[in-house]
């Protein structure tokens, strides 16, 4: 048996969002599910740049960290959903003061042209419109609360008659559900 005692990088997810642990660009690449000519290209134009170490001339490793990861996934993601990237450029500036644990926190979604924040049932904001707040309505948490307190209120079921109204059944049409049961 040989002793390896070279030290192991972990993997991204049994890390978490350590700033102090740098990603090289093949496995940010892999991670993030881009290319290397799309890293490089949105490193150039600054729109996500390594945060640990950036490339100093030729031969120089470029570090990102477990939040430029984060980052360069949403691109990715809004990439795919059309978003141009002149808007994701705006959308990430936003995002750009966040941390880890505040990205953590929202949920991006979009209609193909502009990017909404969503941090409550309650919460959304424009990123692209000078976060202009705009109004959402949570249907999930709605069917919920609907659903736990609408059986507290007197119900009647369709297939019964209320008390003294007729069926509206004909008398001929009577007799043939008889016979069949």
């Amino acid at each position: 048996m040989v002793n390896d005692d070279r030290p192991m990088q972990e993997s991204l997810f049994d890390i978490g969002p350590d700033e102090e642990v740098g990603y090289r660009v093949p496995t940010t690449c892999q991670v993030a599910g881009i290319t290397y000519r799309q890293l490089d290209y949105w490193d150039r134009t600054n729109l996500v740049q390594p945060s640990i170490r950036g490339a100093h001339g030729s031969g120089s490793q470029r570090l990102y960290s477990f939040r430029d990861i984060l980052v360069l996934k949403i691109v990715k993601g809004l990439l795919d959903t059309g978003i141009s990237l002149q808007n994701i450029r705006s959308a990430v500036e936003k995002l750009r003061d966040l941390g880890v644990n505040d990205l953590a926190t929202i949920t991006l979604v979009s209609d193909g042209k502009t990017v909404y924040e969503c941090r409550s049932a309650g919460e959304v904001i424009d990123l692209l419109n000078g976060g202009q707040g705009v109004f959402g309505i949570a249907v999930p948490s709605i069917m919920k609360d609907l659903t736990g307190t609408i059986t507290q209120f007197p119900h009647e079921r369709l297939d019964q008659p209320a008390e003294g109204e007729s069926t509206g059944v004909d008398e001929l049409a009577e007799r043939r559900r008889r016979k069949l049961s």
